[in-house]
């Protein structure tokens, strides 16, 4: 069976999002669709856990889209990035495809165009799923050295994942040299070419250049072959995809919760020691978590005074999303519910998440 894909979109404007959310979740891939609306709030997403493909917008009160895109460059280099905007703007275009995103879109405002919409968002996907780097187009690494050797060009290419960069340098259709992370020659070319995803850009030929690579480039891709088979299968994968499987690990039991459908956010207050938090997507956990525990202290002395028993939850509604608080022996569980949900849908959802929480 296939992984599910996660979706991100960023938009400042919540009914955006959740037309967008509810577009997007009727793909055939049936991805899982999560909405942030401020930058803030999507990074604080990003790092809780990994999504295949983040779609924003660009003008934002406080982090706009562009700030936003240049820290999920550096940190996040497999996710895919697409921009959505109200701004017919071609410097907007160009900044944004400069910074390697895989597609510029203008916001939909009809049902053809929200079609158009989920067909490119479902096509960059389907790129998602078989790799590649981004630049004038998406393509493999492998294709792109090829295209560049038999055309005969003399010129520089920079590979850039994330904090790491490398280079390749081509003169006459023949790779002469490659340099990344202190390696050189063959060995730089052999680690550029473990790298599964990226972006990539051609700068111009640099004649003082000397050879250190003498094997022809079909010759160096042959003797890499072991090394882009161990990468395909995962082997050799991007410093940082440990620490998310960790990240999950380490998350206990707000791992089950955050895969409930409707759950934004969630945070967990230690019984005996209330600055012990744990949290998924929260943007400033030791203030939510002393709120959470502060709130449910008061309805635990309230249900004391009036002899009503132990609370078994509380629910209310913010501007942005319902909130639930329920108790539980290692502590307090708060978590942040999507705002278009209904009342029972909340309800049923807050019973998945009873049951994941006792257990």
């Amino acid at each position: 069976m296939s992984q599910q894909r996660n979706i991100l979109i960023v938009d400042d404007e919540q009914d955006v999002l959740e037309l967008y959310q509810a577009r997007l979740s009727k793909l055939d891939c049936a991805p899982r669709v999560m909405t942030a609306d401020s930058g803030k709030r999507a990074l604080a997403l990003l790092a809780s856990e990994s999504f295949n493909l983040l779609i924003t917008d660009l003008n934002m009160p406080g982090m706009d889209g562009f700030q936003l895109l240049t820290i999920v460059r550096a940190k996040y280099p497999n996710t895919r990035t697409v921009v959505i905007s109200g701004v017919v703007d071609d410097q907007y275009r160009a900044r944004a495809y400069g910074m390697g995103i895989d597609l510029f879109l203008e916001k939909p405002g009809s049902s053809d165009e929200m079609q158009t919409f989920a067909d490119c968002v479902e096509g960059v996907l389907a790129r998602e799923s078989a790799g590649g780097f981004r630049g004038v187009q998406s393509m493999s690494l492998v294709d792109l050295i090829q295209s560049e050797c038999m055309a005969g060009a003399s010129c520089v290419l920079k590979i850039t994942n994330g904090p790491m960069a490398g280079r390749i340098w081509l003169q006459d259709g023949d790779v002469i040299d490659a340099e990344a992370q202190g390696l050189k020659a063959e060995e730089g070319f052999r680690k550029i070419l473990e790298w599964r995803g990226g972006s990539f850009e051609k700068l111009p030929q640099d004649p003082g250049r000397e050879r250190a690579i003498f094997n022809s480039y079909q010759g160096l891709l042959l003797d890499s072959a072991q090394t882009l088979d161990m990468a395909e299968a995962g082997d050799l994968g991007l410093d940082g995809e440990g620490d998310t499987v960790e990240g999950a690990q380490s998350l206990g039991a707000l791992g089950p919760i955050s895969r409930c459908g409707g759950v934004e956010l969630a945070l967990t207050v230690d019984a005996g020691d209330p600055t012990k938090i744990r949290s998924w997507a929260v943007e400033n956990e030791k203030d939510m978590g002393a709120w959470a525990h502060e709130q449910m202290s008061r309805f635990a002395d309230l249900g004391s005074k009036l002899n009503l028993g132990q609370l078994k939850q509380a629910v209310g509604v913010g501007l942005k999303r319902h909130v639930a608080l329920l108790p539980g022996k290692e502590g307090t569980l708060c978590v942040g519910i999507q705002r278009s949900f209904s009342q029972s849908e909340v309800r049923e959802t807050l019973k998945e998440i009873s049951v994941k929480w006792a257990s």
